[in-house]
């Protein structure tokens, strides 16, 4: 008999009319309450600012005149004479004498040709191949022993032996 009246006591027809009442009530306090505490909008009659950017003029750049230049054709006074020393293929030889503005390595032996990289003074590379001679220099192809991309040509004039094969 006590089931009975736990199931009459939650079907009564006056608790679930209160239910749903409680409900809608705290639904509608909830939406005045976030009516109330909205910020207010833009009057429909109210403009935005706007910004006008104005470009700073610039000055028209006025090149100089060229002047003709002599092409010096290099001559083998330039270079010092290469260190003491064999270098031979397999050999490890560092920059050297650069006074700090690097060895150029290029692309094949020649002054005529591509410079592929600058080789840092007291940078050290392995020999590969050489020497050529060309351009009244001894040439030899120079590779990096940790990085395979820096590689080239470079004279012997600016190379010191460091470790023989």
């Amino acid at each position: 008999m006590e089931l009975r009246k736990i199931v009459r006591f939650f079907l009564d027809p006056w608790l679930i009319f209160g239910a749903v009442g409680f409900g809608v009530a705290l639904l509608i306090a909830t939406l005045l309450l976030l009516s109330w505490t909205r910020s207010p909008q833009t009057p429909a009659g109210a403009s935005t600012a706007v910004i006008t950017v104005i470009a700073l003029p610039t000055a028209t750049p006025t090149l100089p005149t060229p002047t003709p230049t002599e092409t010096e054709t290099p001559a083998a006074t330039d270079f010092p004479p290469p260190p003491p020393g064999d270098i031979a293929i397999d050999a490890y030889v560092q920059v050297t004498g650069t006074g700090g503005d690097g060895l150029r390595l290029r692309a094949g032996p020649g002054l005529d040709r591509e410079v592929r990289l600058l080789g840092g003074e007291d940078e050290v590379f392995l020999v590969q191949d050489g020497p050529q001679q060309v351009d009244s220099y001894t040439w030899w192809y120079l590779m990096g022993p940790f990085d395979e991309s820096r590689h080239g040509w470079a004279v012997a004039n600016f190379l010191r032996v460091v470790q023989n094969p």
